[in-house]
């Protein structure tokens, strides 16, 4: 059974909606924060355990950033945003996850919670290349937004996602080749493609469904 990740706070300052910490400390450990206007994470995140197997990686984050606080908690929860990495020795790892980002009401009734993408990742291990980001949404089903799927938005080779009920959403953006995007849907430890973002429709991340056979 995953363990929840509760620590008192040694020092906290608040930033964006109330309640977001702007890094987390256990003892001298600290595990994410702000360098500038990028945000960085520790790596590795022990409730991962790396893979040679990227997949293998990615079906252990939902139930590990679902057991985080507020991480389930629909409008009064958290958004939390992650990479992936390796050291070059063939095994991938997971960042922590970071809950920095801001609350934003939509309409009278709804909000958007959002979390910024890491930018780097702090190892002591090693030198990093990031491979994807990954990021949480409180509800279920909450699909990949279309802000997800923007261009702009895009840093890495991959772009994870999932809901609290651990809906899992791959994007392969393809950012500045000519090819369309690729959105793919984890169903049975497999990657089904359920849609292509074509390259006209990049900046804006509209997908063009997959027609069923």
């Amino acid at each position: 059974m995953l363990k929840r990740w509760r620590w008192s706070v040694g020092v906290m300052v608040l930033l964006g909606c109330a309640g977001t910490p702007s890094y987390w400390q256990r003892g001298s450990e600290v595990f994410f924060g702000r360098q500038g206007e990028e945000v960085w994470v520790q790596g590795p995140w022990p409730a991962v355990h790396p893979s040679s197997n990227v997949d293998e990686v990615i079906d252990q984050l939902c139930p590990a950033v679902m057991a985080l606080d507020l991480a389930q908690a629909k409008d009064y929860g958290r958004e939390y945003c992650g990479v992936l990495y390796s050291l070059g020795n063939g095994e991938y790892s997971a960042s922590w996850p970071s809950p920095l980002g801001r609350t934003r009401l939509v309409g009278t009734d709804q909000r958007r919670k959002s979390c910024s993408v890491p930018g780097s990742v702090r190892d002591d291990r090693g030198d990093v290349s990031i491979l994807a980001d990954f990021h949480s949404h409180p509800w279920f089903p909450s699909k990949m937004s279309r802000e997800d799927r923007w261009a702009e938005s895009q840093r890495w080779t991959l772009r994870i996602q999932f809901d609290s009920g651990c809906t899992l959403t791959k994007l392969i953006p393809y950012k500045g080749e000519r090819r369309p995007g690729e959105v793919y849907l984890r169903r049975d430890k497999a990657w089904k493609l359920i849609g292509y973002i074509h390259e006209g429709d990049k900046d804006m991340g509209f997908v063009t469904p997959v027609e069923e056979d």
